[in-house]
């Protein structure tokens, strides 16, 4: 387990990772990171992946369009 700090940046607030998360997340500065909410309540926070957000921008578009298919399907 990691702990992180919470800092005022400016007019925002960040946190820094340790190099020990740098180095496991395989980032390096200027990378963009993703922070997603878990089934759990927590977070999970992970590389930015093009091909992953490809993915999820065609499986929104097609819920959006099969909308109430899925919602008849899910009763």
């Amino acid at each position: 387990m990691i702990n992180l700090k919470i800092r005022k940046l400016g007019n925002s607030l960040g946190v820094v990772l340790p190099m020990e998360a740098i180095s496991r997340l395989h980032v390096e500065d200027g990378d963009r990171l993703i922070l997603t909410e878990t089934p759990e309540g927590g977070y999970r926070l992970t590389p930015y992946d093009p091909e992953f957000e490809a993915q999820m921008k065609l499986a929104e578009e097609g819920m959006a369009r099969y909308r109430n298919t899925l919602h008849a399907l899910a009763k």
